[in-house]
């Protein structure tokens, strides 16, 4: 037996109820490895199947966690052997297949990478699905070519903001961090940002398509209005890379700034990156984020403390990268 958080639900009133409790291997998923968990980690996907489900969650009882990072236990496929230490993001694991918020999990072994030389499994839960979608989008933004001005993080304090922030002062850029927490400030400067942009200055529509040429790209974790104003004020040929929606999936923008500055808008998904792209992504984590600056992100947790995490984090209320041990 181990332990595990799911999810139930009450087909009567519809509610949902998430506590840490007992299950045995034959409880498992079908999949060809079976993993020994050892950490994982709390994104915004996760906070709404641990409550809810926002539409994400198939069927219950419901074991959430989108990753997670831990030892092969016993394998089907040669790829992977007993011992060997693996990572997991995407492929909607913790949505509709079980996931890592348990000691024990059984997946496709497509779904797996190896642990990137240089990476510990807790370090690599510090860095999760938001920190692996961040450096996507940086590989985005190289690949399209960072400008002279600064680079743009929006919801810089954020999981996905907080790595990218690291990752991108760490190759010698300046970062310019927006956060609507105040106090969060002297954290972003410590990873790396160079400028703090208050949410409320960039935060409003403008009737004006084009500003000021300001930033030299731009990883966007907010979306809606802050997106749309973000267009209008990049240099020529510039790129922004959208990885979330916290203000919203509607972008109020005109085609003005692709057409007369050749501005790209990258879309980034994480879910369903092929293989070969996630080893790279992996690897290029291992070497260019700063391991000191990843520790500064990490707020531990344990199964016990998920059900109030995944409350906090759709409120927002969640700063850096909460490494989840499952075993403590």
């Amino acid at each position: 037996m181990f332990n595990a958080l799911v999810v139930n639900k009450d087909e009567e009133s519809g509610k949902t109820s998430a506590s840490v409790a007992q299950l045995g291997l034959d409880d498992l998923p079908a999949g060809e490895v079976t993993v020994s968990v050892e950490y994982s980690t709390v994104n915004y996907k996760d906070g709404l199947c641990i409550g809810p489900g926002g539409g994400l969650v198939r069927k219950y009882p419901h074991v959430p966690g989108i990753d997670f990072a831990g030892t092969v236990e016993a394998s089907d496929d040669d790829r992977y052997a007993p011992g060997d230490k693996v990572v997991l993001t995407g492929w909607r694991v913790g949505e509709a297949h079980w996931g890592g918020y348990s000691q024990k999990a059984r997946v496709k072994a497509d779904w797996l990478v190896p642990l990137p030389s240089g990476l510990d499994t807790r370090q690599a839960m510090a860095v999760g699905t938001a920190g692996f979608t961040a450096m996507l989008a940086v590989m985005a933004l190289e690949d399209h070519g960072i400008k002279a001005g600064p680079v743009l993080v929006t919801g810089a304090a954020g999981g996905v903001g907080s790595v990218a922030t690291a990752i991108l002062a760490n190759l010698g850029y300046q970062v310019a961090g927006v956060t609507g927490r105040p106090e969060t400030a002297d954290y972003l400067t410590s990873l790396g940002a160079s400028q703090i942009v208050a949410r409320e200055e960039i935060n409003e529509t403008t009737k004006r398509p084009l500003e000021g040429e300001t930033w030299g790209g731009c990883v966007d974790a907010v979306g809606g209005a802050m997106l749309a104003r973000v267009l209008g004020q990049m240099e020529y040929g510039a790129s922004v890379a959208a990885v979330g929606l916290a203000g919203g999936a509607g972008l109020p923008a005109t085609v003005i700034p692709f057409l007369l500055r050749g501005v790209n808008l990258l879309g980034i998904d994480s879910v369903m990156q092929p293989y070969d792209n996630r080893v790279r992504a992996w690897e290029r984590v291992a070497t260019d984020l700063p391991m000191d600056k990843l520790e500064a992100m990490i707020q531990p947790a344990t199964l016990s403390d998920l059900p109030q995490l995944g409350s906090d984090i759709l409120k927002g209320q969640v700063k850096g990268r909460v490494v989840v041990d499952v075993n403590a």
